[in-house]
């Protein structure tokens, strides 16, 4: 009797482990999609934890919004910014920047997700007219950034938490991505962080890298499609 009450609490244990597993499989599965250009492809995850931007991302992506639109706005160490559906053939020298799909979106800042090389965002107006920091509906960036020193950071840090009600912190790890693969940290906080790059940094490399007039728009058009992967 002892044996087979046994056999039950182990059989019992071992199906709560599996269904557990199964579940956390089914929830943390991640919407993946693939970025393509002339310089190469970009694939990408969507953060499960920002859930407004990455459902109005698919919605735009399936509706294939984001066809032919340009990487209008490349900073070299920094990031490369793209989405605005004006940029559509676009003519040369033409500023961009401007165009919207007629609506924001909420932030959804989290500190688990920083601003290292390779994580997309959403791009969005100014603190002066928009103090809520809500994001554009369609235009994004993907960080390139630098590598930079803790004491960078920490002055940084120093000059970015004067007079905010909850001040921006790193912990060791996050210091540590940094230092070591790089970002954008001054945008931590301030900017929705909603995906990253699994496939491709050296395409973000190069993007980044294309010569650009005086508003940072590459000479030769960058066009994009995007394109949901199976998960």
């Amino acid at each position: 009797m002892l044996i087979k009450k046994f056999f039950y609490n182990l059989l019992f244990a071992v199906l709560l482990i599996v269904s557990g597993n199964t579940f956390a499989q089914k929830t943390d599965k991640q919407a993946k999609v693939l970025i393509s250009t002339d310089l190469g492809d970009i694939e990408l995850i969507l953060y499960n934890e920002t859930p407004q931007h990455r459902d109005n991302f698919i919605k735009l992506v399936k509706s294939k919004m984001y066809d032919g639109t340009l990487f209008h706005r490349v900073i070299k160490d920094f990031m490369i910014q793209g989405g605005d559906p004006d940029s559509k053939n676009a003519a040369p020298g033409i500023m961009l920047g401007e165009g919207n799909v007629g609506y924001t979106i909420p932030a959804e800042f989290s500190t688990s997700l920083i601003h290292k090389k390779g994580v997309l965002a959403a791009a969005r107006e100014s603190d002066a007219v928009n103090p809520q920091k809500e994001s554009s509906g369609c235009q994004f960036y993907i960080v390139q950034g630098r590598t930079f020193t803790k004491a960078e950071i920490d002055k940084m840090l120093s000059r970015k938490n004067k007079g905010r009600e909850t001040p921006v912190s790193y912990t060791e790890e996050q210091y540590k991505i940094y230092e070591t693969i790089g970002g954008t940290p001054h945008l931590d906080m301030d900017y929705t962080v909603f995906g990253e790059v699994t496939k491709g940094l050296d395409v973000i490399d190069k993007i980044a890298a294309v010569e650009k007039d005086k508003r940072d728009r590459p000479v030769n058009d960058i066009k994009m499609t995007i394109k949901l992967l199976k998960k």
